[in-house]
């Protein structure tokens, strides 16, 4: 009999770590997810998800993903685990959006951009290695934007955002790099998981072509399909939802 998987999803408790978290939940081959949430479960979606219909048992953890001692509690107390998946990142605020013009900038807004979206995958790589070298098909997969693709770039605007991932993807170019040195079994990925109907999105659903607004589950489903297949694959790739290779 197959061993079972141990998952690890960082930021499980909205949009679509959430939807992640569901899905692996009820599959078979799945023996144990941990799971973190930042706000207190009575302020995040806990509530809702409970155990759901599978038996998979999951352990919750609260954790802040841009404080060290927090990422390395976590991941040090987490034994084995073959996929590891940072869904933890900002867009923006309830008072400040991405910016239209660089007048807009404001350095608070920026620094923090960065320490939600690029620190919190540059910590927990600094820790995880230990926890998925002996897996046979390891992951570290972080959700990261098509927007922060420099080749990509056509439209300019949204400094803070665009910045921040395009520092997460070359963070993790370079953790790819590191570990095929010396852990050729974990697989890096950058995910772009597309524009999912959540409270991330909402602001900004207006301009998105039909069709390509997808709920939380779908897109759940597409990036599950994506980190099955990575080991087909090198490490160190930027991938969209659909398998199509994003230009850094």
């Amino acid at each position: 009999m197959a061993q079972l998987l141990h998952i690890a999803i960082a930021g499980a408790s909205g949009g679509i770590g959430a939807a992640m978290l569901e899905i692996v939940s009820q599959r078979d081959d799945v023996g144990l997810i941990h799971a973190t949430y930042h706000q207190s479960p009575a302020g995040s979606a806990l509530g809702s998800i409970g155990n759901f219909a599978g038996a998979t048992e999951i352990r919750w953890s609260a954790m802040d993903a841009s404080d060290e001692s927090s990422v390395a509690a976590w991941v040090q107390s987490l034994g084995a685990v073959d996929w590891l998946i940072n869904c933890v990142g900002m867009l923006h605020t309830q008072d400040r959006g991405p910016e239209k013009s660089i007048r807009q900038l404001e350095a608070d807004h920026f620094t923090d951009s960065m320490r939600i979206n690029c620190l919190p995958s540059l910590l927990l790589g600094k820790y995880a290695r230990p926890v998925l070298k002996d897996s046979a098909k390891g992951v570290f997969a972080v959700l990261s934007a098509r927007v922060g693709s420099i080749s990509d770039n056509q439209l300019g605007g949204w400094y803070s955002y665009r910045a921040s991932k395009a520092a997460l993807n070359m963070s993790l170019k370079c953790l790819a790099i590191e570990w095929e040195r010396n852990t050729k079994n974990v697989r890096v990925v950058a995910l772009h998981p597309g524009t999912t109907d959540s409270r991330l999105s909402k602001p900004f659903q207006k301009n998105v072509p039909d069709g390509k607004l997808f709920p939380a589950e779908k897109t759940a489903r597409m990036l599950i399909e994506q980190i099955e297949n990575l080991h087909e694959h090198p490490s160190g790739r930027f991938i969209a939802y659909d398998a199509e290779e994003i230009p850094w």
